[in-house]
């Protein structure tokens, strides 16, 4: 007789998903400053975030195919101390080259919240109400990257860069508390499993929806963190915000992707998935044309001109809200029988992607607004090919 799966609670699933994101983004307010006191140049810097999504790449193999190994509940509370480690090491870290290292190990760990909650969410969710549940969780997670910003911000104005890592430090404890407490484990993961990752990652490779749906989550999570990444530079230092204000800025940058996330949710009753991402695809591209058409206009330092970078922002963000939760909700569902070694696999490849496009824009950074527009209209016009090619597939 087979087991019940136990399902977490709503709010679990979001802490475990988001705290990856708020890690990520509380310390790019900082950036110029940390790039000041350890002696470093932007591009350097901004390459602390590109290794954060390399670290992350890998643990997503390693704690995916380990949660099949021994389960996901200690597969999520060992990456949540490894995570605890990295971000110690970013609280001590003397240069950028110790930073670096400190932000792989504290990515490798905080990984697990992604791979494996994402397996206990399709394992234990029925298909019916998968794609509701992403939305939700989608759209609760738009706020986890606005929330590092507002946080780390303020702290860095009044206390300094370190004291934004020694937040993570205690915020790691208190998620390995609330997860050892809350977190059941899941019948389906209660037996160790032999599975094949050859076998597997042979059977994704030759799968082109699996390709379209990687492309499409690289791309705009790349998006998505590219921009955390260069807007520091151009608001703190071009417009002149401070860290602070800039963190509360987030939060209404975040709205976008609410809003794309619940329109996303609301279409599933009229509108096939697919068919969701391509119009977000859409909406994203048309976003990034709006900023390109800004610069070549030439930007001046005026609340004119930041609030109409913030509009074209938020239509980019808007398309990005829509196609995510769909992309990852649809990702999978043929790799049911091998559900943690598929997303082992799946999140390896689209998280090296994510690491690619970061990378991407801290080599192009050269203090221009028009490069960060360029750049995104040429991965959202890659949205919208691949979008395309996916809803000819789906017909």
């Amino acid at each position: 007789m087979a087991q019940k799966i136990s399902t977490p609670s709503l709010l679990l699933f979001i802490i475990l998903v988001g705290f990856p994101q708020i890690s990520e983004t509380i310390y790019t307010p900082s950036l110029p400053d940390i790039a000041e006191q350890l002696h470093a140049s932007g591009n350097s810097i901004q390459l602390t975030l590109s290794i954060y999504f390399f670290g992350f790449a890998v643990g997503v193999f390693c704690w995916g195919r380990l949660s099949d190994a021994i389960g996901r509940r200690p597969s999520l509370l060992w990456g949540i101390v490894v995570y605890g480690i990295g971000s110690i090491g970013c609280y001590l870290s003397p240069s950028v080259e110790w930073l670096l290292v400190s932000r792989f190990i504290q990515a490798f760990g905080a990984s697990t919240g992604s791979v494996v909650t994402q397996t206990i969410l399709r394992e234990s969710i029925a298909t019916d109400k998968r794609h509701g549940m992403f939305a939700q969780i989608s759209a609760a997670l738009a706020f986890t990257p606005a929330i590092g910003p507002l946080i780390g911000g303020w702290m860095d104005q009044w206390l300094g860069f370190r004291a934004v890592f020694m937040t993570l430090v205690v915020m790691s404890i208190a998620i390995f508390a609330y997860t050892w407490r809350s977190l059941p484990e899941t019948s389906a993961a209660s037996a160790i499993t032999k599975i094949s990752t050859l076998a597997v990652a042979k059977r994704m490779l030759t799968d082109g929806c699996v390709w379209a749906f990687g492309i499409l989550i690289g791309v705009t999570n790349g998006i998505l963190f590219s921009y955390y990444a260069e807007a520091p530079f151009i608001f703190i230092d071009f417009f002149q915000m401070s860290p602070g204000w800039f963190g509360f800025f987030g939060i209404f940058v975040a709205l976008s992707s609410i809003i794309g996330a619940m329109a996303s949710k609301r279409m599933l009753q009229s509108y096939a998935a697919e068919k969701i991402i391509m119009i977000g695809c859409l909406i994203a591209a048309v976003g990034a044309l709006f900023l390109v058409g800004l610069a070549l206009n030439g930007l001046q330092p005026t609340l004119v001109h930041m609030a109409l970078m913030v509009i074209g922002i938020f239509i980019l963000l808007l398309g990005v809200g829509m196609a995510i939760p769909n992309c990852l909700s649809l990702a999978l569902v043929r790799y049911g029988d091998v559900l943690g070694t598929a997303g082992a696999v799946f999140g390896l490849g689209y998280y090296l992607l994510v690491s690619l496009i970061t990378s991407g824009m801290s080599f192009l950074h050269n203090e221009s607004l028009l490069t960060m527009p360029v750049y995104f209209l040429v991965l959202t016009t890659m949205m919208v090919v691949v979008s395309k090619s996916l809803q000819i597939r789906s017909n």
